[in-house]
């Protein structure tokens, strides 16, 4: 039996030098990672999943997929052990532009840009540390979704089976252009001091405010949001006065502006603009002679699911890659007004594609050991 630590609590564990797809070096690299379950891992078997978090998500993946990771849940820890990482370049214990650079300053502007690849590279690093060279499965939406596609492609190996959540094969124009602004929103910032604002007493919260904002408003459903708040002022304001004020706002700007505190609360504004990057370069077609023959070269039984209302990744993306992937286990569609945000909000629906996903898996004989010998998916 693996000895991974102590259940539910973050660890961080070291992993060397890493280089990345680019050609950069980043030194001495540390990844926190936390897991649920007891791991049981053979020469043909595991009952290991790796949860990829998001964009701005972080190794604890029972918080932010509340009620899917659990005992007895669609996820079932009494059957599985789950492990999460914080990927490379975040923020949340992981090696990234606002850790310490081997040399005792901060890495800022040194920190080298990076590709999904280059996270998927390192993650696959650390498990292999932690003596895990198999995968009941990876699971992952939207940056979490980019990743998993990548372990099918660059470990099938290792891994068993993958679900992928609302993202594309690659990233589209439209999303490198929404995210190049929201890039630009924090580089042009004046605190940004060319991303080296760390330890001068200055960060560049108003850029960080408007990139969050504009990613927002991509995360949620234009119906949802017209529904919420309309034309509506914020209580006590008046945003039709006879000049624009900042401190009179319609309903939907105080929302925004609430959205944007609470990320500036938990999130670096460096690895924002790092992990953006990482998701304009999402592409598994580079160097595999494009998308749909990389695609078809997925031997990996692949679960696809997208959301009908989704603005950043539209469901037309699911549907390329349930068309071209060469292993197509199944797909579904979430249907809600909330928008991408819905992978993680639609409890019901994706507890219900959850236990479809590990259904097929059975049926195809991909069966993970269970813990004490009982498959409470049975």
């Amino acid at each position: 039996m693996l000895s991974l630590g102590t259940p539910g609590e973050q660890q961080v564990r070291r992993i060397g030098d890493v280089t990345t797809e680019a050609g950069g070096v980043i030194r001495d690299v540390h990844i926190a990672f936390r897991f649920w379950g007891i791991p049981r891992v053979t020469a043909t078997d595991s009952n290991v999943i790796l949860v990829n978090h998001a964009l701005t998500g972080d190794a604890n993946a029972v918080d932010w997929w509340a009620g899917l990771i659990g005992p007895g849940l669609a996820i079932d820890t009494d059957v599985y052990c789950v492990i999460c990482t914080n990927a490379l370049g975040g923020c949340q214990g992981s090696t990234g532009p606002s850790s310490p650079h081997p040399d005792g300053r901060f890495w800022g502007s040194r920190f080298p840009a990076i590709s999904i690849r280059d996270i998927v590279a390192t993650d696959h690093k650390l498990l292999t540390s932690l003596g895990i060279d198999r995968l009941a499965a990876v699971i992952g939406g939207s940056m979490g979704g980019a990743r998993t596609l990548e372990w099918a492609l660059m470990y099938p190996e290792m891994t068993t089976a993958a679900l992928v959540l609302a993202v594309s094969a690659r990233a589209s124009a439209w999303q490198i252009g929404i995210q190049c602004a929201q890039i630009a929103s924090i580089e042009k910032d004046p605190d940004w001091l060319g991303g080296d604002f760390y330890s001068t007493g200055v960060s560049p919260d108003a850029g960080m405010a408007t990139a969050r904002k504009l990613a927002h408003l991509t995360y949620r459903g234009e119906l949802e949001i017209d529904e919420r708040f309309g034309t509506d002022p914020q209580e006590g304001e008046q945003p039709l006065g006879v000049f624009r004020s900042a401190d009179e706002r319609f309903a939907v700007e105080s929302y925004l502006d609430y959205q944007a505190q609470k990320l500036l609360a938990r999130f670096d504004a460096g690895s924002y603009v790092a992990l953006t990057e990482a998701l304009n370069r999402h592409d598994v077609g580079r160097g595999r002679g494009g998308l749909n023959k990389a695609l078809a070269s997925m031997s990996v039984p692949t679960f696809i699911v997208g959301v009908d209302t989704d603005i950043l990744y539209p469901y037309h993306q699911q549907e390329h890659l349930s068309r071209n992937v060469g292993n197509l286990l199944g797909m579904a569609k979430i249907t809600s007004p909330v928008g991408h945000d819905a992978f993680l909000t639609e409890t019901r629906q994706l507890d219900q594609i959850m236990r479809r996903f590990f259904r097929l898996l059975r049926a195809q004989g991909d069966r993970p050991l269970a813990a004490e010998g009982v498959d409470r998916h049975s």
